[in-house]
């Protein structure tokens, strides 16, 4: 498992490019007219987007209280420290949990039993291989010090006892979050907006509005993340916290 952890670790950004796309596979319905009436497609719509953002919320606080290098180093499992504090106190892979809720949250919204029945129990075999080779460099490098954390803290579930106490003493970095993340959330509103925009002709009763309504969405989304990279790179905009 380990192994193939460390595969995956590896390609794991192009991960989320093929999971996307696996969105728009035909697909029986989770939540069918049959069972649910006419207005069915209003529950995989607003349960999805309930957990889908539910998801990138916890994200968003981990990050924005304590930040841990999430992308490795030469594509390879990777830590300079023994990140504990924040969420990172509640649940050893609470960026991890975001994304799977994040994941769920837009298979649910696209109303695929494929995607929630097979696509899911996918992702997570595979999340819990990386999380498994992680856990190894971790363990070879902290050593007791990663044991004791262990021990006190779940691998994937997140407790909230006390949880309020993660932001005493810390502040919450927006700007952090935004510099961060905002390549995931391009990527994810996209896929949001896509599934609302071509899934759901019932919001947009005129198809051909739909490639227009996209086209503008994309140039929205565009322009923001446009913006937001180029205060990033001008140095405008940094994650330090006065």
């Amino acid at each position: 498992m380990i192994a193939i952890g460390n595969f995956f670790f590896k390609y794991r950004n192009n991960l989320f490019i093929f999971l996307y796309l696996l969105l728009f596979v035909p697909s029986p319905m989770l939540f069918k007219p049959e069972h649910f009436g006419e207005k069915y497609y209003l529950y995989p719509i607003i349960l999805g987007l309930l957990v889908t953002f539910a998801g990138e919320i916890i994200r968003g606080i981990t990050i924005g209280l304590a930040y841990i290098i999430r992308g490795g180093k030469d594509k390879k499992v990777y830590a300079e420290k023994l990140v504990t504090e924040g969420i990172f106190n509640h649940c050893r892979n609470p960026l991890y949990v975001g994304n799977i809720l994040m994941l769920l949250g837009v298979g649910i919204l696209s109303n695929s039993l494929f995607y929630v029945g097979v696509v899911m129990p996918l992702f997570l075999f595979i999340y819990q291989a990386i999380v498994l080779a992680e856990e190894n460099f971790l363990r070879n490098k902290f050593g007791a010090q990663f044991d004791a954390y262990c021990s006190r803290v779940n691998r994937w579930l997140i407790n909230f006892r006390g949880i309020s106490n993660a932001f005493d003493g810390m502040q919450f970095n927006y700007k952090r979050w935004v510099l961060k993340e905002y390549n995931t959330l391009l990527v994810w509103l996209l896929g949001i907006f896509a599934i609302l925009i071509f899934k759901y002709p019932q919001l947009i009763p005129n198809p051909d509005s739909r490639v227009p309504a996209f086209i503008v969405v994309v140039v929205i989304l565009g322009a923001i993340y446009g913006y937001i990279r180029y205060l990033k790179k001008s140095g405008k905009m940094t994650d330090s916290v006065a």
